[in-house]
């Protein structure tokens, strides 16, 4: 564990507030849930909690039939980082942050499509080697989960509309099974 030195107090709430340069540095916004742990000496520890990483092994197996059936490179991310993947790119994306312009077609709420011409979106933030052809948001009861993903090598032909189709649909899917 890595101390920050900084001291916070709880006040009569039982509240505790998480400083500002932690919540960006850890992409923790408003609203996200944090999983609590303690241990025998008396640690707290708080996680970010990932409601679609709890079905990671589930996410794996509809990748690798999004990948049989497209022959594509499929994933699915969470809100922060690329959680299963199928058909390559495994050592480079996976568990890896996902990019600024991911988060912001989350935030959109709609389906991406990458149009051929078009200037190509990355993955994550580090890797230049792939980049989106396909992004489909995965919600659940209004919230943003993560994202449903067909991924190319940068240059390569753009996205089919059956691999759209496919997205959008795991998406609503993956959305559903949550809920219940």
């Amino acid at each position: 564990m890595k101390a920050t030195g900084i001291v916070r107090r709880i006040d009569d709430l039982g509240r505790v507030v998480i400083p500002k340069e932690i919540r960006r540095t850890m992409r923790i916004r408003e609203g996200d849930p944090l999983e609590i742990f303690t241990d025998k000496d008396g640690e707290l520890i708080f996680k970010k909690y990932s409601p679609i990483g709890e079905l990671a092994d589930f996410a794996g197996q509809i990748c690798d039939s999004l990948r049989r059936s497209t022959d594509s490179i499929a994933a699915v991310c969470d809100r922060d980082a690329v959680i299963a993947i199928a058909g390559g790119a495994k050592k480079e994306l996976l568990d890896r942050p996902v990019s600024p312009q991911l988060t912001e077609i989350m935030d959109n709420r709609s389906a991406f499509r990458h149009a051929s011409g078009g200037s190509s979106l990355p993955v994550t933030a580090a890797d230049e080697k792939y980049c989106l052809s396909v992004a489909a948001p995965i919600l659940s009861e209004g919230d943003i989960l993560g994202c449903v993903l067909f991924i190319s090598p940068r240059g390569s032909a753009p996205a089919t509309e059956l691999e759209f189709k496919l997205a959008q649909t795991v998406a609503s899917f993956l959305g559903k099974q949550m809920e219940g």
